[in-house]
């Protein structure tokens, strides 16, 4: 199960300006390298949107089927806010969505080849004229 927790106002490499959701995943527990004990924390990332300021902050705390998964990258540049030490990141998180078992829902696609008429007329009520 993936939250989403806020949102951030971005601009598009044309100005356009949009907003991106900020989705964390469950919660995990990570040995530390440095000292050998267990911390809590959260896999997070941001997925971009078509929704108003407004819409996005009304979607704050909404859960949705899926998972945050760690996927490999071209190498980058990133600083440790903390510690201010830059490292390079090979890996980067996405959402993945859970796809819907069978039966569980229909896509409007779905839906147009599952709903067939011979005849389309049968499809409307002629409100009892022949």
């Amino acid at each position: 199960m993936v939250r989403i927790v806020t949102f951030q106002k971005r601009e598009s490499e044309s100005g356009e300006v949009f907003y991106a959701l900020e989705l964390e995943g469950s919660l995990e527990f990570v040995k530390s390298q440095e000292t050998g004990k267990f911390y809590a924390t959260a896999r997070k990332t941001f997925i971009s949107s078509t929704f108003t300021e407004k819409t996005c902050a009304s979607l704050i705390g909404t859960e949705l089927e899926g998972k945050i998964q760690k996927v490999k990258c071209e190498p980058y540049k990133y600083t440790i806010p903390d510690t201010n030490e830059e490292v390079t990141l090979t890996h980067k998180y996405e959402y993945i969505p859970e796809e819907p078992s069978e039966g569980e829902a229909l896509s409007s696609s779905t839906i147009d080849d599952f709903v067939k008429f011979e005849n389309p007329q049968e499809a409307f009520s002629s409100n009892g004229v022949e």
